[in-house]
């Protein structure tokens, strides 16, 4: 029901936008966001928006990074500036609390989508 796209290969200091969008007979998320994971590490939040606005960051990502949602269409956006070598990881599209039809589901998961900063 998640779908992230916009990941890819990308120069340090460069920027890359990642989106994801919910499909189905949806009317209302909660929190929507990104978390990354590297190989053999843990998933750490990169940034998430709450449906009513209000942001969270990651402390690696602060300043850097800015997170955005747009409820019409059920998406949500990560405009990724000034990149690190050390952001390179799959970026995975989290949303809590999806309410499609007469079913509201926790904790749901997009694909993954992996970006690669380096030179």
């Amino acid at each position: 029901q998640l779908q992230a796209s916009g990941g890819g290969l990308v120069q340090p200091g460069r920027s890359l936008r990642l989106s994801c969008a919910a499909s189905g007979s949806i009317y209302s998320i909660g929190p929507m966001g990104w978390y990354r994971q590297t190989p053999g590490g843990q998933r750490e939040l990169v940034a998430i928006a709450r449906s009513r606005g209000g942001t969270n960051y990651g402390a690696s990502v602060k300043g850097r990074f800015t997170i955005s949602r747009d409820n019409t269409k059920h998406t949500v956006y990560l405009q990724m500036n000034s990149l690190k070598p050390e952001d390179t990881a799959v970026y995975y599209c989290y949303a809590d609390n999806l309410c499609a039809g007469a079913i509201c589901t926790n904790d749901v998961w997009g694909q993954g989508t992996l970006v690669t900063v380096s030179s």
